[in-house]
């Protein structure tokens, strides 16, 4: 493959021949010239020069929006240390409302909140994966496989690790079930295995003024996501009705008919630790109100009671709906939101930093030798 660095070096010097050669037709003009004949060359020979640099120019841009155009790699200026650096590239997946980045770079916010550039800084290779904020899990399972392989071209490995949050979650597993070869690892994290009340609840009012108005609007909420992110709104879909379905409780079932890799069995306990070679660990948060200053604790109260009366849940998805493969935790101080350490970074007093949990994650998985 050639590499976009390479397209830029021929452009600059293709740039440099173009500014000679109208440096030498300029003095061509001068010394046999008129002054109106040498106007006319002049204007001609930069009308080329134009066409030709604007021509390269498209060329650029055609290869930089290709090169990885969907799934964003996250480096950093320096590394402190090897500590996370695993065999293959960590490709981390979004949930339900999800997003790789929103807004500018000095503005802009990042679904996982400072944790990418903590493990690139600790030597880990990290993804952030771009899908469609709300879908089904088979539409998103099809967008993150291309972007799999895209990942996989690009960095001349053969697999990669899918650490994924909330949906994200089913939606790896539908590229490990489609492509087994080429997934080293899944880490849930608090993911929809076995849907969310919530979702369900829903989705009974589907066909219902109210029904209809909350999928209205959360498709609206869909496309601005996709605009935020410069996006091109044909290549990432929005269907709320199939997103609600995938994550309720009964779409799971179905889905998990289909694709039961790493799931248990039994209604909480243990998946199996490894299928086909993928190795599959989970955690997750069981505490909807975490900081008095989260403007999303209110939403989760609300919503832990539809889950779960008991409290047993972070809000959106319960303990037991989170199980997946090998439990590493099930029961961190987190709310949804906090398990990819947002809003900014809030979180309950004494609880453990996301931060720190997922680089020590992405070291248990250089330890596994993924």
């Amino acid at each position: 493959m050639i590499k976009e660095g390479h397209y830029h070096l021929v452009i600059k010097k293709q740039a440099q021949d173009i500014e000679r050669s109208s440096k030498d037709n300029d003095a061509m003009s001068n010394s046999n010239k008129s002054l109106k004949t040498q106007f006319g060359i002049l204007k001609e020979n930069k009308m080329q020069n134009l066409i030709r640099y604007l021509a390269l120019t498209v060329m650029t841009i055609g290869i930089s929006t290709s090169y990885a155009s969907n799934a964003t790699q996250v480096k950093s200026s320096f590394v402190i240390s090897d500590y996370a650096k695993t065999k293959y590239p960590i490709v981390f997946v979004h949930g339900v409302a999800g997003f790789s980045r929103v807004g500018s770079d000095p503005m802009g916010v990042d679904y996982w909140h400072q944790i990418l550039p903590n493990i690139a800084r600790n030597g880990g290779n990290v993804w952030a994966a771009r899908l469609s904020p709300f879908n089904s899990n088979e539409v998103r399972g099809e967008q993150l496989l291309q972007q799999t392989e895209e990942i996989l071209a690009i960095t001349g490995q053969s697999k990669v690790n899918f650490i994924a949050h909330s949906q994200g979650g089913p939606t790896s597993r539908y590229v490990a079930a489609m492509l087994p070869e080429s997934v080293a690892s899944i880490t849930s994290v608090s993911g929809t295995h076995k849907g969310s009340p919530v979702a369900s609840l829903l989705m009974k009012s589907s066909g219902t003024m109210f029904g209809d108005a909350s999928i209205a609007l959360t498709n609206f909420f869909s496309a601005a996501t996709v605009w935020a992110q410069g996006l091109d709104p044909q290549s990432y879909p929005h269907d709320a009705e199939a997103a609600g379905q995938s994550i309720s409780v009964e779409g799971s079932e179905k889905f998990n008919a289909q694709y039961p890799m790493g799931v248990p069995t039994t209604a909480c306990g243990e998946g199996s630790y490894q299928e086909q070679g993928i190795y599959m660990y989970s955690f997750s948060g069981v505490q909807a109100a975490t900081n008095i200053l989260d403007p999303l604790d209110p939403i989760f109260i609300g919503s832990s009671l539809i889950v779960d009366p008991k409290g047993d849940n972070d809000g959106m998805v319960s303990r037991c709906s989170a199980k997946f493969g090998r439990t590493i935790r099930d029961n961190l101080p987190w709310n949804h939101a906090d398990e990819v350490n947002h809003v900014m970074g809030l979180k309950a007093l004494f609880a453990p930093d996301p931060i720190d949990i997922y680089r020590q994650h992405a070291n248990r998985l250089k330890l596994q030798g993924l």
